[in-house]
């Protein structure tokens, strides 16, 4: 696809036909996606492919879990786990452990084993330069060496015709997907992509315009529009 074309028709796709996706298709869309930029260029990113139908169901059972606590907070009007507090999260506005009780139907979450790809992206955290460690807020900025990898692969996936969604629900259950997975300590979940056939081709996407979200030198400054 022109490039504008694929950035301008790429949504979080959610339903998937039931369609397999030939692993020489991923295998070109790893091979495109490996090429986005990292801090130092040290690749901080692991891909794990997930095909065991056991594992895929019990990765479908603790994203459930983090999908109620995520809820949750959408039930009292808040933003999950969001940093209320100038910045700074100063622990869990719900209760977890009766969140995590109480069912939460999705569509996308309850069928996620049926995803025809599901791809774990785990972050080495040992190569990320965390720039922001320390200051008196919310650290994220480590993740701008990984996420640049997972944009390029759904833009792969809509070049190819399909679609996906990066989701960060499963990181609520890291311990336990880490324990699943075999994956070593100084390692995170990064995100879960589940990828394919879109049931539905979204062909125009609604985004705040440029002066929504821009200002000329000062935070409060005039909006940028030449």
């Amino acid at each position: 696809m022109e490039l504008y074309d694929a950035m301008r028709t790429t949504p979080a796709t959610r339903a998937f036909a039931d369609e397999p996706i030939d692993d020489a298709v991923l295998y070109r869309m790893l091979d495109h996606a490996r090429f986005a930029p990292s801090g130092g260029n040290r690749q901080g990113w692991r891909v794990i492919v997930l095909k065991d139908p056991a594992v895929r169901r019990r990765i479908r059972e603790l994203y459930q879990l983090g999908w109620r606590e995520y809820t949750a907070h959408i039930r009292v009007g808040l933003v999950p786990f969001a940093p209320r507090e100038h910045g700074r999260w100063p622990g869990p506005a719900v209760d977890l452990a009766a969140a995590r009780e109480t069912p939460a139907p999705n569509e996308f979450a309850d069928n996620l084993e049926r995803a025809p790809v599901l791809l774990l992206l785990v972050a080495d955290l040992g190569a990320l330069a965390c720039l922001d460690n320390g200051l008196d807020r919310q650290a994220f900025i480590g993740g701008g060496s990984i996420y640049p990898f997972g944009h390029n692969l759904l833009l792969a996936a809509r070049n190819e015709g399909l679609g996906g969604v990066l989701t960060s629900v499963l990181a609520r259950q890291e311990p336990a997907v880490r324990e699943l997975l075999d994956i070593p300590e100084g390692h995170a979940i990064a995100g879960l992509l589940a990828l394919g056939r879109p049931l539905k081709t979204v062909t125009k996407l609604r985004r705040a315009p440029v002066e929504d979200f821009t200002s000329v030198d000062r935070f409060d400054g005039p909006a940028f529009n030449p």
